[in-house]
């Protein structure tokens, strides 16, 4: 198959590249990269995506890191169904929403900045927790305000880019303890998205690579 998406069944933004594919209808072959075991930092990976990174989606001949930008790219190559909207105001929307969650809250709690605080900074198991709780509950407050005054979805009444990426964060949130209780809103959301099968299928639990914890 011309379509490989390099992932780890726990990597929050290959999570978000499973549901775009599977919403799309686009098959695709699946290779794990171990993070745990820095798999992802090796030779055979980097000559792939040099950034040493997942998600990497291969299609064809393009090699793709950084999710969103993926995700991007397969709404402009496999238009239908839309996951951005087509008015500029409503995709700007769409996009701040996705990027609360990408931009300021993701990359405060990735593996990477986990395994600094632990390692570098030495803080102990519950610190990491308080610190990516901190950043969690920051930005879903922003979330939480959003769903309770949109219609079925996230940004507004059509699925879009903003719910894949909401969905793999509620997962990470429940990973450090995050009291979730604060927010009905996106929980209420969450319910329904995953009656979605895209949605219910890209799930950690259910990867090929997933280990028991």
């Amino acid at each position: 198959m011309d379509r490989v998406l390099y992932g780890y069944w726990r990597s929050t933004a290959a999570y978000r590249v499973r549901i775009a594919l599977a919403l799309k209808g686009l098959s695709h072959d699946a290779v794990s990269i171990n993070l745990r075991t820095g798999e992802q930092k090796g030779d055979a990976f980097r000559a792939i995506n040099r950034q040493g990174f997942v998600p990497c989606l291969v299609d064809g001949p393009h090699s793709l890191s950084q999710s969103l930008a993926i995700l991007e790219y397969l709404e402009e190559i496999y238009p239908a169904p839309p996951l951005i909207p087509g008015d500029a105001a409503e995709r700007a929307h769409v996009r701040a929403l996705a990027q609360i969650v990408a931009c300021d809250i993701h990359p405060l709690n990735n593996l990477r900045v986990l395994k600094y605080l632990a390692g570098d900074l030495g803080l102990e198991q519950e610190g990491i927790n308080v610190w990516a709780r901190h950043w969690i509950e920051s930005g879903f407050a922003v979330l939480e305000d959003a769903a309770a005054a949109s219609g079925a979805f996230l940004a507004g009444n059509k699925l879009s880019i903003a719910d894949i990426c909401l969905v793999p964060q509620l997962y990470n949130a429940r990973r450090v303890e995050t009291d979730l209780s604060r927010f009905p809103a996106l929980l209420d959301l969450e319910a329904r998205l995953l009656q979605i099968p895209a949605f219910a299928d890209a799930q950690p639990e259910r990867q090929p690579d997933a280990v028991p914890v």
